[in-house]
Order: C-alpha cells, then structure tokens, then sequence
C-alpha cells in the first residue's frame, strides 16, 4: 500500500501561492514620485497649520465652539439613527476586519502577501502617529468641554485628530492605493474619500469631535497614504523573509521526518522486473562466499525500446518467478506425504474389511 503525507491547512495556502510565484506583470507598485513629494509636503504644512491654528486660539477654534452650540444632532434628530450605523465605517476594529478579509482573496488571487502587508504597515504608521498626537496634545472633546472658547488643549483628552476620520480615510484610500488598474484606482480613490468626508461630519453631528479634529484627521490619514511608497523595499523584503521562513521550516520538517516503510516498497514496485533482478542480485552479491563459484550469468536480451509498465503497488518487490521454476514443499515427488492405508480416489471401499467393534 502506498501512502502520502496528509497536507495540512498551511501546506495547502503556501501551495496555493507558490502556483504563481513572480508577481503579476500589469500590477506595478507606487513610487515615491516628485509629484507625490510634493503633495506630501502641502499636507504635512496643512497638518502643522491646523495644529498652529488650534494652539493659538484662532479662528477656528471659534468656528468649533458655534458648530458645537449649533447643535446638529438637534437639528436634524431624524438622521440620527443612521449615523449611529454609519460612523461604524470608522471605528478600527469593523473596518480592519472587511478590509483585512477582502486584501486577504486579493492576496489568495494575486499570490503575494504585499495587500496584507500594505495594510499592515499602514495601520501601524496610523497607530503610532495619530496616537502620540493625541496623547501628545490632549485635547478634551466638546462634551467635556470646561471653558467656552479655550482650546481644551493638554488636559488629558485623547480626541485631537480624530481617529474615525484618520482611520477611515486609510483603510478605505488603501484599497485605492492597492487598486490593479488606474480606472479601478479612481473609483475607489472616490468611494473612499466620501466615506471618510461622511464619517468625519457624522463624528461632528453627533457632537463626539470638534471640526478641527475633523480636518486634522482627514490631514493625517492623506498623509499615511501618500508615504506609503517609501515604505514598499520593506515590504518587499517582509514578504521575502516569510517565504524564506516557510522554505526553510518545509526543508527542515523533509529533513527530521522518517521516511516510511512503505516508501522503499512503492520505489522498488516501480522498476521492471529485469531492472528489479539485477538489483537484487547486486545487494546479494556481498553476502556471497569467497569460494563459491558466481552463477553462469543470463543471455542479455536486446534493447527495450520502450519501458516495461510497472508492477502493481500491492506486489512485493524483485523478481517473480513462475510456478514450475518454484521449489516444491517436499524434495521431489507429490506434496502429500506416503499413506499406507490411503484409498485410491475411484476404488470401492468395500474391497477391504471394516473393523468390527461392539460386544
């Protein structure tokens, strides 16, 4: 009986990606490009210019202290249901799992970890800037608000950019980043930039966020999207090291697993039986005395010009010889031993006497 080794689960995936191992041709990755340079550096001023505006007690603190006051969810009470729904499209956890399971196929279907990889790395950028900048300012939101007009900057809230917005404008603008082609990349580019707009208003009509916290999270994401490029060599190099990781746990499970008994039965089932003899006869030839003279050697016969089909698995390896060349149980003679009283098949048995018994 032959048998295989079971693939588990993992195996299954690594093989799934090895059947295409280059990445496909027409996806190309984003550059860091001089007109992405510059975009970059016009957010990063408009990031630093919110944070100024906010600190001074400018303007626009003004503006967040009447759009507080106006109240919205007063306003319009009937919308208010579901925008209870909709800003989940911002919460971290939801969203990451969608995402997480539609890059998850992509990868599946593309035969590369670079999706999940992306994600990861830009959920991680979005995890360490947004948060040592809320930590870091402390802003109290507008329903722990304690003097009308002050900018409630460094009194240990955590609000200042918003992480709804931040976070829907990157796990949303990553399927755009991620897009095969660039009519699909404009698509979602769209669909992700009014989820995230309608995210950061939903925060400010449910009163959870000022308007600056808004703007600063839609800065902060946009800005997470577009260093992005800078950071493909590392994910390239991620996704190489996992795959070397994977090679070498495959060698190193092929190296420490006992080959079965099986094996070497299902190998030598596979040659012919001429190819079978002369392999038996070579291991045997060692155990061979020195004074016993060799074996006259078979007639070689001619060339085969096409390969003898292989014996069945469940027949024992070597040669198999032919009823008449087998040896008999006894030396010579019929296999039934000698019976003196043995009757003839064919003859009557009442030719001989039958012993009497009774008184």
């Amino acid at each position: 009986m032959r048998t295989e080794r079971k693939l588990t689960r993992l195996d299954r995936v690594f093989a799934r990606l090895d059947r295409e191992p280059e990445r496909p041709a027409h996806i190309g990755v984003p550059r860091m490009s001089p007109h992405r340079v510059v975009l970059f550096a016009a957010t990063l001023a408009f990031y630093a210019a919110i944070v100024w505006a906010v600190i001074i007690t400018s303007w626009l603190v003004t503006l967040d202290w009447q759009v507080m006051f106006f109240r919205p969810y007063q306003q319009w009470p009937e919308i208010h249901a579901f925008l209870d729904y909709y800003v989940v499209l911002g919460q971290r956890g939801p969203t990451a799992v969608m995402v997480t399971a539609w890059l998850g196929w992509r990868s599946w279907r593309m035969h590369t970890l670079r999706p999940l990889l992306a994600l990861g790395v830009s959920l991680l950028l979005l995890n360490v800037t947004v948060g040592a900048a809320k930590i870091g300012m402390g802003r109290l939101g507008p329903h722990y608000a304690t003097t009308i007009g002050s900018n409630e900057m460094w009194l240990g809230g955590d609000i200042f950019p918003s992480g709804h917005t931040a976070n829907a404008v990157v796990t949303w603008g990553i399927l755009a980043y991620l897009a095969s082609t660039p009519r699909a990349r404009r698509w979602l580019s769209a669909v992700s930039a009014v989820i995230s707009l309608g995210v950061g208003l939903t925060t400010v009509y449910i009163g959870t966020h000022w308007l600056s916290d808004v703007v600063l999270g839609w800065a902060a994401g946009l800005l997470i999207l577009l260093a992005l490029p800078w950071f493909e060599p590392l994910i390239a190099r991620a996704e190489a090291r996992v795959f070397a990781l994977r090679d070498a746990w495959r060698s190193r499970r092929a190296g420490t697993a006992p080959v079965p008994a099986t094996a070497s039965v299902a190998a030598a089932a596979m040659l012919s039986p001429h190819e079978a003899h002369a392999e038996s006869a070579a291991s045997a030839a060692p155990r061979a005395s020195a004074d016993e003279e060799p074996a006259p050697r078979e007639p070689v016969s001619a060339p085969r010009t096409s390969r003898t089909p292989p014996a069945p698995a469940y027949l024992a390896p070597g040669p198999h010889t032919s009823r008449a060349e087998r040896m008999p149980v006894t030396p010579a003679g019929s296999r039934r031993p000698p019976h003196s009283e043995r009757v003839t098949r064919g003859t009557s048995h009442t030719s001989q006497p039958r012993p009497v018994t009774g008184g």
